[in-house]
Formats: C-alpha cells, sequence, structure tokens
C-alpha cells in the first residue's frame, strides 16, 4: 500500500510546534551555548584507559614488554587530546551555567586548564593499576568459584563497575564537572552497579554478582569490604531549607570499615549510619543507626509451612497431605 503523501504536509506545521517549546520547555535545551562534553569520546577514553589498566585483556593482543610501550604511549598520547579537549568542555559549561560567568567577559583559557587536568590524571595511572591489582586479588579470595585472576578481569561486572569507578573519582577529586557521572552512569548500563563517583572506597574492594549494588555519593567505605547483589547504601531522607529546597553537600550516606561484609538485598541509609569494622550484615536486613565493631546483623529466621502434594498431584487429582 502507498503511503499518501498528503500527509507529509503537516510535518512543517508539527515542527513549528516542536520548535515553540523550546522556547516554552526551555530547561531541557542546549541551545546557543558551549558545547558539552561527548558520551561517545568519553566512552572511547575508558576503553582506552582500560586497555592501559589491563594490558593483553582488552581489544590489543600479542603485547610482550617489547611493543608494550609503542602501545601505551599512543593511547596515552589519544587519551591526552581527548580528556583535554572534553575536560575543556565541562569546566566551560560549569562557569557559563553553574557560576554564571558571562561568556563575552570569561577570560579563562579552557583547553589549558583541561590540559592541565588532564595530565594530573594520567599521572595517577599507575597508582590506578596498584589498586585494582588489589582488588582483582579481594574478587579471587573472596569467590571460591573463581579459577584465577584472569577470570576475574575478563568475567567478573564487580570488577568492570570498580575498574571505571576508581578513575571516575580521581577525575571528581581533579574537580571535572559531568564526566566523573558520565563514566560511572556508562558502568552502571553495562553491569547493573550504581557507584557515585564521589564515594570513597578503600582497597581490596569486592562486589559479587553485582546487578543492583546503590554506592551513594557520600559513602565512605573502608578496606577489604565485600558487598553482595542488591545492596543499598543510600539516603535516609533529604532535608531540605527555610526555602524547601534539598540541602546538598552533606553526608548523606554511610560509612562502613573494615572488614565489613554485606549481603544480599540488604540496605544501610543514612550519613550518621557507621558499620563498624568485621561487621557482618545479612541478607534482607534493613538498618538506618550504627552497629558496633564485630556485629552481626540478621533477620529473625522467619518460620517455614511445608506442605507434601501426592504423587498424582501433577494429573490433576492429586490431594494435600
Amino acid at each position: 500500500m502507498a503511503s499518501d503523501l498528503r500527509l507529509k504536509e503537516h510535518l512543517p506545521a508539527l515542527t513549528d510546534e516542536i520548535v515553540e517549546t523550546y522556547t516554552t520547555v526551555g530547561s531541557i535545551n542546549h541551545l546557543g551555548h558551549c558545547p558539552l562534553p561527548k558520551y561517545e569520546e568519553i566512552i572511547a577514553a575508558i576503553q582506552d584507559l582500560k586497555d592501559i589498566l589491563y594490558p593483553g585483556f582488552r581489544r590489543r593482543e600479542g603485547l610482550h614488554i617489547g611493543n608494550v610501550t609503542y602501545h601505551v604511549g599512543d593511547l596515552i598520547d589519544r587519551l591526552h587530546d581527548t580528556l583535554t579537549t572534553q575536560i575543556a568542555r565541562a569546566l566551560q559549561h560549569e562557569a557559563r551555567v553553574e557560576r554564571g560567568i558571562d561568556p563575552l567577559t570569561d577570560r579563562e583559557d579552557y583547553p589549558a586548564a583541561g590540559q592541565r587536568v588532564a595530565i594530573a590524571f594520567l599521572q595517577r595511572i599507575p597508582e590506578l593499576r596498584r589498586q585494582l591489582a588489589m582488588d582483582v586479588q579481594a574478587a579471587y579470595d573472596g569467590d571460591p568459584a573463581c579459577k584465577n585472576l584472569d577470570e576475574v578481569i575478563l568475567c567478573y561486572p564487580g570488577l568492570e563497575a570498580v575498574t571505571v569507578f576508581r578513575p571516575a573519582h580521581e577525575l571528581h577529586i581533579l574537580g571535572v564537572p559531568f564526566i566523573p557521572r558520565m563514566m560511572t552512569e556508562w558502568a552502571h548500563q553495562v553491569t547493573g552497579i550504581d557507584i557515585h563517583p564521589g564515594a570513597r572506597i578503600g582497597h581490596h574492594f569486592f562486589i559479587d554478582h553485582g546487578t543492583g549494588v546503590v554506592i551513594g555519593e557520600t559513602c565512605e567505605i573502608g578496606n577489604h569490604v565485600k558487598l553482595y547483589q542488591g545492596v543499598t547504601l543510600g539516603a535516609l531522607s533529604f532535608p531540605t531549607d527555610a526555602s524547601g529546597k534539598l540541602i546538598r553537600h552533606m553526608k548523606r550516606h554511610p560509612t562502613l570499615e573494615d572488614r565489613v561484609v554485606i549481603y544480599a538485598n540488604a540496605t544501610v541509609l543514612g550519613g550518621q549510619t557507621v558499620i563498624g569494622h568485621d561487621s557482618v550484615i545479612g541478607s534482607s536486613v534493613w538498618l538506618t543507626d550504627s552497629v558496633e565493631p564485630y556485629t552481626t546483623v540478621t533477620i529473625e529466621k522467619p518460620g517455614l509451612r511445608r506442605r507434601k502434594i501426592s504423587a498424582d498431584a501433577t494429573t490433576g487429582a492429586g490431594m494435600e497431605k
């Protein structure tokens, strides 16, 4: 059946109607402003960064000590250029939108500022590799199903999320807007694990299985901590000021001290909530207050009702006994 070309006559009017909303619903436009960081470039930078962090495990094969320097040098050079541009865009946007700087009087050299931050970040890669090596070891030590360290790097979504989180956190510390959240939200899409780049996480961190884990912005997590799937480390409430606006930049999420284990689907909330070192939080526990060190918190075991079904129940004639 042929299309009716007369229906296309309505499209110009529809276009005008849509464009009109760019004025009346202006809060979700970005027209006539400085360019934003590009998701495609940020994701490409993540992939380059993972090639540097785990050489030989990602896109490039056949690496050895004789050619790895050239390979890494090429990646570092590309990351430098990409991050310089994208960080400059993020800094420029923050200056104009968040701090209200007039673009007509703005004298900041954003490419130079972006390059300074990019270099500072790249200098942290050796330490990032040391941190991630400890995270890989923690996953191997904490999962009896794991055969070797290579399996962790290739297969574990918890490590994938932490691999993106740690460099995103470094950029967050360096004061980069937008980009750290873009990185961790991409990892969230890929792994189902949501870690805010502002969270502070110690060494030997392991998320087992991982799906549904949420770690809030102001969380503080110590060393040798292990989380299972579905764990939420969240805010208890969102306090407001006298005008009803949310109060920001305050501690809203819990603190986990060293060697804490939190099992599946547990929820720990509140900025004043501290889980003491060497504690264990059982599955499906809901906590809004602090726990002393060396404490195990579990839900009281529910009573189970068992019913025996006769063997011919599948025919519809079975009787409960």
